[in-house]
């Protein structure tokens, strides 16, 4: 009987075999979508022990947990490192099935060398004190994993604001070969469900911009300056986390309005709010186009479910899930009115709810223009699609639909 994680693990036929070991093992990383933290990378942290680098926020493993029944003293609470490890350990025997037993036990296999043991309550001590002491170790530093991984590129998240202090000193460290380079998440820019955080977003562009901000087109100005920044320090992509696609009817003239009333403080009423995010997509996608940037829409996520839970831990702390909100016709829309404009860049859609898979397959043919090979691309499987079973259906509807 093969062990658990055996080096065919998952590759359950000689082709699968020979395409994974003779070609696909060998080939580098080029991560255009992640979560990295640039300031560990650039300041090459070293984790203390195992917790801080493999618990500390991972809301996936924390919501492992409290359906377990874990405390959340011990999830993100005050409890010592060793004794979260520990409730980590309890956790992991009742994940079998779910992908994060596949990846816990993947992961201390490559890169920390434990492949004769399970994780559990009575290995976790044992476990780790291991990784804890390979941690201390130069190759076990953000640098050296990403170069353990032959990661050649990585493409951090970043808010428009951000300085990219940490990106621009990466880009001057010419010992460190991997490139590492931001990505515009502008979803601040839109978020005026929310005035009183968006009114404080927006002082803050207009300080780094230099410049009075009363109005939409002054708005318009200081987001393009933050875009320039962001080209100029090697951004060539966009992000954008939506829980739907937007695209309602609206006039400059009603944005103008909206605007004036949102800088005063003014609460939105939905239709207000969903239109001046239509404008802003619109907006941001011309942007993009104009700049040759390739543009990103994560769709689907029905985010900061728990109140109370938001209140207490703020958002990403493992309390958002699958939305069921129908989007096709405003996809359609919102990418209609780009291309409408011979503005559409190029664009990767991805969605949280498989049952948007075909249809997100789909809508992609819409826009193909000929100039380039997939233009408009479906991406992969995402969150709670990024495992086995959801990864396959999102080849699958591909293969079938592209």
């Amino acid at each position: 009987m093969k062990p658990f994680l055996s080096d065919d693990f998952l590759l359950e036929t000689e082709a699968a075999q020979r395409l994974y070991h003779e070609f696909a093992a060998q080939m580098p990383i080029y991560d255009y979508h992640c979560h990295l933290p640039v300031k560990e990378i650039a300041e090459n942290k070293k984790f203390p022990n195992m917790t801080r680098i493999w618990l500390n926020g991972d809301h996936y493993k924390w919501r492992a947990m409290r359906a377990n029944g874990i405390d959340e003293s011990l999830v993100t609470g005050t409890a010592p490192d060793r004794e979260k490890f520990r409730a980590w350990a309890r956790t992991v025997p009742k994940t079998l099935r779910n992908p994060l037993y596949h990846w816990t036990h993947m992961e201390l296999k490559t890169p920390f060398g434990i492949a004769d043991q399970l994780l559990n309550p009575a290995t976790a001590d044992g476990i780790y004190d291991r990784c804890t002491e390979a941690l201390q170790e130069d190759g076990f530093s953000p640098r050296g994993l990403l170069r353990q991984m032959n990661v050649k590129l990585v493409c951090t998240t970043d808010d428009p604001l951000d300085s990219l202090e940490f990106h621009r000193a990466l880009q001057r460290d010419e010992a460190f070969p991997v490139r590492v380079l931001p990505t515009f998440r502008p979803d601040p820019a839109m978020a005026v469900e929310d005035p009183v955080s968006f009114n404080q977003w927006t002082d803050r562009l207009a300080e780094l911009a230099d410049m009075e901000i009363d109005t939409w087109p002054q708005f318009l100005d200081g987001i393009r300056q933050r875009h320039t920044y962001f080209h100029e320090t090697g951004c060539r992509l966009s992000d954008h986390g939506l829980e739907i696609p937007y695209a309602a009817t609206f006039s400059h003239a009603h944005i103008s309005g909206l605007f004036s009333r949102i800088r005063s403080g003014e609460q939105l009423n939905p239709d207000d709010i969903a239109a001046f995010k239509s404008a802003m997509l619109v907006e941001l996608g011309i942007m993009n186009h104009d700049r040759g940037w390739t543009q990103q829409f994560h769709v689907g996520a029905l985010r900061n479910t728990n109140s109370r839970a938001f209140h207490r831990l703020g958002p990403d702390t493992g309390y958002d899930s699958i939305g069921d909100r129908p989007f096709a016709r405003e996809l359609c829309r919102m990418l209609d009115r780009m291309a409408s404009k011979g503005k559409l860049a190029r664009t990767i859609l991805y969605n949280l709810n498989p049952c948007d898979n075909e249809m997100v397959a789909a809508m992609t043919g819409n826009f193909q223009d000929g100039r380039i090979p997939g233009k408009v691309q479906f991406g992969s499987g995402w969150w709670f699609n990024d495992q086995k079973d959801g990864m396959e259906r999102q080849i699958n509807s591909l293969s079938n639909m592209g």
